[in-house]
């Protein structure tokens, strides 16, 4: 069935053997997360293919963080919306996003709009988009813990994102099937490993050249190859469930391993969030414990070198789940619930919530438990090969190239 969505250039468009006009690809985002999974797919695109044109839209969430993240893929945004405020809640910067998102649409007229996973920029970019009659292209598609609550407010923002987009590429075979359960047509649904992984293989290589220097940090804990080097406990957190009474749960669950543990090293780059910092810095910044290093956020070149450097990772990031087992680095996440099962099920992470003794007693075992570490640290990534923007790339140019068709697969 030919898609009925507006496009500068029809489907099947016959141009008589001249070259036919270029696509612009408008990949809008607004943090670190999401520009770490979509710089390897603008830079793919941009390299080696000539009937795409990428026009790079930041919303500006993760002002700091997210301009290293460009910095090291070499991107330069084309635009910078600017909707960062001081303490906004969800509801001013979603209605901000709209109306913004809007005013760009429509002075840009892109082609096609490209998000990724599951933030709130996500959800308004789709939704602008949907009213513009433009089709959308969702990167990591597919993800679900199937409760509302849990990661708050992605769950949400991911599904509500779903019912919208038009292409679905969906990191795991598990995320396509949750796609296909809930209504979505196959043939515009492809399974393509997650872009995380080509992004992580790029980093990999640029720190094997140039090992970062972590500052405030002691030379012992820096990422470099040593083999006497002491164990090292990497910690981050920054998920608004977690605010509050989990948080402060977490920090004293890092107190008591500091002290049963004086050999190992637990750093913590600290998450800007004032709802992070404050308990973090109550409770772990003391001159008690001269094994806990609290220090800034890491630019994403030093902090992959950090995974590489770690033994193991707590962590209630979800990005940190799909890069680290290619490190080979165990994972207990600090969550109740993850839209990634498939690393459970491989072995390669743990839920322990924000329980202060299972954080104890699981970094224990790791630490202590040879076997288990191994058991964890070998275990196979099922999140892909490296080579997820090849496959979203040939499924754009078949949405646009094809007659009758919204994919090739």
């Amino acid at each position: 069935m030919r898609s009925s969505l507006r496009t500068n250039v029809p489907l099947g468009q016959n141009f008589g053997g001249r070259k036919p006009p270029m696509n612009k690809i408008s990949f809008i985002f607004g943090t670190r997360p999401e520009a770490i999974k979509l710089c390897p797919l603008i830079l793919t695109m941009q390299k080696t293919n000539d009937k795409l044109m990428t026009h790079v839209c930041v919303t500006g969430q993760h002002r700091e963080m997210l301009a290293q993240v460009l910095d090291v893929f070499g991107i330069t945004p084309d635009i910078d919306l600017e909707l960062m405020q001081p303490n906004q809640t969800l509801a001013n910067f979603t209605s901000r996003a709209i109306a913004t998102i809007d005013h760009y649409l429509t002075t840009e007229k892109p082609d096609m709009v490209i998000v990724q996973g599951d933030t709130t920029s996500v959800f308004c970019a789709s939704l602008v988009a949907f009213y513009h009659q433009i089709p959308i292209g969702h990167v990591e598609a597919g993800l679900r813990t199937w409760n509302k609550w849990s990661p708050f407010p992605e769950e949400i923002n991911r599904v509500l994102t779903t019912r919208i987009a038009d292409l679905h590429f969906a990191p795991t075979l598990t995320s396509k099937n949750n796609l296909l359960k809930e209504g979505i047509e196959e043939k515009n649904t492809v399974v393509t490993g997650n872009t995380v992984i080509d992004a992580l293989l790029i980093a990999v290589e640029q720190v094997k050249k140039q090992p970062p220097v972590i500052p405030n940090l002691p030379n012992e804990l820096q990422p470099k190859t040593s083999l006497d080097s002491p164990p090292l406990v990497l910690i981050t957190g920054h998920r608004r469930e977690n605010f509050g009474g989990g948080f402060e749960n977490i920090c004293h669950a890092i107190t008591e391993l500091a002290k049963q543990f004086p050999q190992t090293h637990f750093v913590y780059p600290v998450h800007l969030n004032p709802n992070v910092r404050e308990p973090v810095n109550r409770i772990l910044r003391t001159n008690e414990f001269v094994n806990i290093h609290l220090i800034e956020p890491l630019s994403y070149l030093p902090f992959v070198a950090m995974m590489n450097r770690s033994t193991l990772i707590l962590t209630d990031s979800g990005g940190v789940q799909e890069e680290a087992p290619s490190l080979g680095k165990p994972v207990l996440v600090m969550r109740d619930t993850t839209e990634r099962p498939e690393a459970m099920e491989m072995g390669t992470v743990k839920l322990v919530g924000t329980n202060r003794q299972l954080i104890i007693d699981e970094v224990n075992r790791l630490l202590t438990d040879k076997t288990e570490y191994n058991k964890m640290a070998n275990a196979v990534n099922p999140y892909g090969d490296g080579k997820a923007c090849e496959r979203i790339i040939e499924v754009i140019n078949c949405f646009f190239n094809k007659t009758g068709k919204t994919s090739c697969h």
